[in-house]
């Protein structure tokens, strides 16, 4: 599938970070693109950067996911892309000082990265199956969800997340086996160590030591290398069914 001005494409968590870098991409390529975010201050403005409209969603609820899904579909006449950035990743360990891990935040944090990816993945099949073929092969859209290591190496305090990632990484198969019939694609990306507005906050020279950790290139990544896999999956229309780690071989140590 080749980007276009014909492209219709949301980016859930696109007013910053990965998602922010991901619908910059797109829009200069031409696609009209929509952000989904939590906050509508960072995301009219990112919006109005670049040309995009933006929509206030909170992707845990399956209700707002539907509605703003069928809003882009009937503003465009059609989706092709969709991208699942939305997700957050406060740490707790499973028991700290002799208490259990909070149940509301690991169930919070289940709910956006996990549940929310699968609410907007399905919400978005429905409305690509809705449009027509736009290649030869009978493709209809594609849809890139967001992991990272933790699904492979969690570290100490990082349960839920590693959890909620983890989940990503398996129902990415599962899920490109389902829409295969419809020319529906589905690719997982896992970054590593990314310059996302977590790691922004941090001392420079935090961040220097973190990027260190990186075998090659040693630095942190930058969201516009993310943004360029991304494109590239659309493009590639061989990519199915498959999660890629994007980490410059890095493998995380337990803390």
């Amino acid at each position: 599938m080749q980007i276009t001005e014909k492209t219709v494409a949301i980016v859930t968590g696109g007013a910053s970070g990965l998602g922010a870098a991901t619908a910059t991409a797109f829009a200069a390529h031409g696609a009209k693109v929509t952000i989904f975010d939590m906050n509508p201050d960072f995301g009219e403005q990112k919006a109005a950067e670049i040309g995009a409209e933006f929509k206030a969603v909170d992707v845990s609820d399956a209700s707002q996911v539907a509605h703003a899904v069928k809003a882009v579909e009937k503003a465009h006449s059609d989706l092709h892309i969709l991208v699942n950035c939305a997700g957050i990743g406060p740490a707790s360990k499973t028991v700290s000082r002799g208490k259990p891990h909070d149940p509301d935040m690991f169930s919070t944090v289940i709910g956006v990265n996990l549940v929310g990816s699968f609410y907007c993945a399905s919400q978005c099949a429905a409305a690509m199956l809705r449009g027509s073929p736009i290649t030869g092969d009978g493709e209809r859209g594609v849809i890139i969800n967001t992991a990272s290591v933790a699904a492979y190496e969690g570290q100490i305090g990082q349960v839920a997340y590693a959890a909620s990632k983890g989940g990503i990484v398996g129902m990415t198969l599962p899920m490109a086996r389902d829409l295969s019939a419809s020319g529906i694609r589905v690719c997982t990306i896992a970054p590593g160590l990314f310059l996302t507005p977590l790691l922004e906050g941090l001392p420079e020279d935090v961040q220097t030591s973190l990027g260190q950790q990186v075998p090659f290139p040693s630095r942190l990544g930058a969201p516009d290398e993310y943004a360029k896999l991304a494109c590239h999956i659309v493009q590639n229309e061989m990519l199915n069914g498959e999660t890629i780690r994007l980490d410059g071989a890095i493998r995380m140590a337990p803390r």
